[in-house]
């Protein structure tokens, strides 16, 4: 196998290390392959990244989402989505984490049924993290993962693992240490294409695969892209269409008013829909930001119980179950602690959130860590029992509306000093350790993502630049209030830091996207400017 160079492969360049033992990733078949790709599908991309600002200009002038007319009739038809594999018709616990190899093998010997390795809200995308995380994928689908520490302590694959999944980045992300004819890589391609490219053919031949969860769409166009890009990589290796099968993220406010569109047109290669709860409060924020009917409160307070996030919920659920498709809940990112009465109060917040989510009629749930895993099978054993799945729950009943979706003000306002504090505090160790090249932060029990730091952030822009807006005790939320707090909660954090280097830019990160009139859209393009 052949490393790419320039000369080897025209209007292709690597601008990052080629370490040796990418070697096996980074042939020249492959990159032929993501190349092909990207010329085929970037033009489309950036055209629908383009709409997206345009939608986002109407929301600003007060044009609020609504469910598409012109696809009443696809809402209103009789279809399916195609035959689901035996091994994803039990789904009723998943684990989700970063691409490490520890990870890897940890969460594949979890317990859950599926685990989802993560390239995008988990991982901090340096180069390095990337392409270990491709070899990574790479070894575990061959079973050849296993290590050792230097301390001899060894990480050993189980006989019986849980189904992998990948989650590649989303459509707006680029690789920039991957050009094509000069131009950085779509990052979703790069990170798809290469794992299907060398994974595909060994996961289909044992009914195991290739799967994906797809992140961050915003409408059904967004999903046909993926769809087409789907069609030509199957055809491309010779695997026959359909094999390929994915869940979609419903993560944006404005992918919550189409999901039956999203899985019509991917109901060829759809298994299911995953309510990703933190991403649809920061995308609520985000896309609602100028309009001060939309102010949250304390994250802590934004819980699945309130309102709009339950008429979500649901909604999914109904949703999936008339089209055949999996409903898969949303993540608990408690971290257990050495603290005995800590566990137990999470353990019973967790085993709430499960048991509403199983009466809800979703046939799984997430967490993030292997601990959390047997207190989440054990609600979704008692309700599932000897089934996989609850698909029969229909909720034909229920009928959610655009109103319903909108009404934050039935949330209660109060925003109070802690959670205040709290949102500087997280989002400064999260950009901190996010530079370090680690997407995965534990936090205060919690493991902390790029979704429950742009929540962070993005609360704090929302309270600044709206006016009227004040702390549980009558205190403005001012951008000095904000400016004070940050230097205070900067100045515990780096107490007892020997290298504050990363610290100091995450600062300076946060308080470009706090302060700033403008609402940057994501953190991690943002932040990406400051990886090597």
């Amino acid at each position: 196998m052949e490393i790419l160079t320039e000369q080897t492969i025209e209007g292709l360049q690597i601008k990052g290390f080629l370490h040796a033992g990418y070697k096996n990733i980074l042939t020249h078949e492959a990159l032929q392959f993501v190349a092909s790709l990207q010329r085929q599908f970037n033009s489309m991309r950036l055209q629908l990244l383009r709409r997206r600002k345009e939608r986002q200009k109407s929301i600003n002038l007060g044009e609020l989402p609504k469910f598409p007319p012109n696809s009443l009739l696809i809402r209103e038809g009789e279809w399916k989505v195609a035959a689901i594999p035996a091994c994803l018709q039990d789904r009723r616990v998943e684990i989700t984490g970063p691409v490490d190899r520890k990870m890897i093998v940890n969460a594949l010997n979890s317990g859950a049924k599926v685990f989802m390795a993560d390239f995008e809200d988990s991982t901090s995308p340096t180069w390095e993290n990337v392409m270990e995380g491709q070899l990574n994928l790479y070894d575990a689908v061959r079973r050849q993962v296993d290590f050792e520490l230097p301390d001899g302590k060894k990480y050993k694959l189980d006989d019986q693992t849980a189904v992998l999944m990948v989650r590649p980045r989303g459509w707006h992300l680029e690789e920039k240490h991957f050009l094509i004819d000069g131009e950085p890589a779509s990052a979703s391609l790069f990170d798809f294409g290469l794992f299907f490219f060398h994974n595909a053919k060994v996961l289909a031949l044992s009914e195991k695969g290739p799967f994906f969860y797809l992140p961050k769409l915003e409408n059904s166009r967004e999903a046909r892209l993926w769809n087409d890009v789907f069609i030509i990589a199957q055809d491309l290796i010779r695997i026959p269409r359909g094999t390929i099968k994915v869940t979609v993220l419903i993560e944006t406010i404005l992918a919550a008013f189409e999901m039956e569109e999203i899985i019509y047109e991917l109901r060829e290669h759809l298994a299911g829909l995953n309510a990703g709860r933190w991403d649809y409060i920061f995308s609520i924020i985000k896309k609602m930001r100028r309009h001060p009917d939309f102010i949250l409160p304390d994250r802590s307070r934004v819980t699945m119980a309130v309102p709009f996030m339950q008429a979500y919920a649901q909604l999914l659920v109904k949703t999936c179950h008339k089209r055949g498709a999996h409903a898969i809940g949303g993540m608990s990112a408690f971290i257990p602690s050495k603290d005995e009465a800590i566990n137990a109060k999470a353990f019973e917040q967790v085993r709430a959130d499960k048991e509403r989510e199983a009466g809800f009629g979703y046939d799984g749930t997430w967490v993030a860590h292997p601990k959390l895993v047997t207190v989440a099978k054990e609600v979704f054993d008692k309700k599932l029992g000897n089934n996989p799945h609850q698909k029969q729950v229909m909720l034909k009943s229920l009928a959610v509306t655009e109103a319903q979706l909108l009404d934050i003000k039935a949330t209660d306002r109060i925003i109070t000093e802690t959670g205040f504090r709290t949102n500087i505090n997280v989002a400064l160790q999260y950009i901190e350790s996010w530079l370090r090249g680690v997407g995965a932060a534990a936090l205060y029990n919690l493991m902390e993502d790029a979704a429950t730091a742009e929540i962070s952030r993005a609360q704090l822009w929302q309270w600044i630049h709206h006016e009227g807006i004040t702390l549980e005790d009558g205190r403005p939320v001012t951008e000095n209030l904000y400016l004070q707090t940050r230097e205070e909660e900067y100045s515990k954090i780096s107490q007892g830091m020997s290298d504050t280097g990363h610290l100091q830019q995450a600062r300076s990160i946060l308080d470009a996207l706090v302060v700033n009139e403008h609402f940057e859209d994501f953190l991690t393009t943002k932040a990406y400017e400051y990886l090597d």
